[in-house]
């Protein structure tokens, strides 16, 4: 059969994105026709520009939407927020709709990526063959999306065919609402993160002495502990704490900008990040502890991992639960300086470097992809025993 996704991102982000790595690989096997979210009214307004349906490969189609969202979230009833959301997946079904005449879709599997508003209602309207449901970040966690989001998910859990998550922390808790539910982990670009290739070091590093303890992905307060970085930094003066990737306005105000030991690089694109890794003494996820990180599968260890470098993280329950054999991990700022140091211990140790490259290899996009596969296989093994 085809897929038909449809995704809180748009197909055009900068940033590297697990769901345009999940389409690129099924389109290996069946076509895939990636509905790109429709830009905001303020976008819409600014930029009339209209987008036409391309392929981006062979079996990889993306369906642009040309109309605005018409926005929901501060509706001040539920009644209203419910009329002007389900307007809002009209539209978008009538262009999935248009898209599936045009390329004479017979049969496909509706694949939604933790877009939790603008496909709740896609089921009814569009009546796919299957419906997948793929929760893999906590946005209900988020204050954006408390309002209404929480009853929107839960909905689309019950009213899907199968669920997939991206860890046994989400799996776990969205059993209760759907037993056909599959826990896939993530996947990593092995051709991009191939340690055996040589890179040239980034000019903006050669400055910076080692130790190097880097960080790459998005600074942002509701993701990283700037206080536990700062603490940590202040601690290991002798050592060059690095990271890549944007700030939010909370980080670029923070107090680590005062430590000659901490740099800040800014955000470079993908395809750079292997060589910024490569010059790293090891790997940071400094991630703060909320309902947001805890159950998170954070790709980023794998991208670490996969280029061989010692690793140091938060202890969160994925982290715990995947990667605690390959990892150092830490709680405080105390266990934190001690991980560090255990972990720089290592760089030069041969047969761990090998185990890691090892590890993270397979969590290879194929993987994942195939854990997705099974899924739907297992669901219709259960269809036919039912009938």
């Amino acid at each position: 059969m085809d897929f038909i996704i449809t995704s809180l991102q748009s197909w055009d982000t900068s940033i590297g994105s697990t769901i345009k790595n999940t389409a690129v690989e099924i389109s290996k096997k069946h076509r895939v026709f990636y509905v790109s979210t429709p830009p905001s009214l303020t976008q819409w307004i600014r930029n009339r520009q209209k987008k036409n349906d391309e392929e981006i490969h062979k079996g990889l189609y993306i369906i642009w939407c040309t109309f605005p969202a018409l926005p929901v979230n501060q509706m001040p009833f539920k009644w209203l927020f419910n009329a002007v959301n389900y307007l809002n997946n009209y539209l978008i079904a009538k262009t999935i709709k248009k898209a599936i005449r045009k390329y004479d879709i017979q049969s496909y599997i509706h694949l939604i990526d933790n877009d939790v508003y603008r496909s709740r209602y896609l089921k009814q309207l569009l009546h796919p063959n299957l419906s997948i449901y793929y929760r893999r970040d906590y946005v209900i966690g988020v204050k954006y999306w408390r309002k209404y989001g929480p009853t929107c998910e839960y909905e689309l859990v019950r009213q899907s065919d199968i669920v997939i998550t991206n860890s046994t922390f989400f799996t776990k808790e969205l059993s209760a609402y759907n037993t056909n539910i599959y826990t896939t982990n993530t996947g990593v670009n092995l051709e991009l993160y191939d340690a055996s290739i040589s890179h040239a070091e980034p000019t903006d590093l050669q400055s910076i002495p080692s130790p190097r303890i880097g960080y790459t992905g998005a600074v942002i307060e509701r993701r990283l502990d700037a206080e536990l970085l700062y603490r940590v930094a202040s601690q290991l003066s002798q050592y060059q704490f690095v990271f890549v990737g944007p700030e939010d306005e909370f980080f670029q105000n923070h107090r680590l900008h005062t430590l000659k030991n901490v740099h800040f690089l800014g955000q470079k694109a993908v395809s750079q990040l292997p060589e910024y890794i490569q010059y790293f003494d090891v790997c940071l996820n400094p991630q703060i502890l909320n309902p947001i990180t805890e159950g998170n599968y954070p790709l980023k260890i794998d991208e670490y991992l996969a280029m061989g470098k010692p690793v140091v993280a938060t202890s969160t329950h994925t982290m715990r639960d995947v990667f605690a054999a390959h990892t150092h991990l830490a709680t405080d700022a105390d266990s934190y300086v001690q991980a560090i140091e255990d972990a720089l211990k290592e760089t030069k140790n041969e047969d761990l470097r090998k185990a890691r490259i090892a590890f993270a290899h397979t969590h290879s996009w194929g993987h994942s992809v195939e854990k997705i596969y099974a899924a739907i296989e297992e669901y219709k093994k259960k269809l036919s025993l039912q009938k």
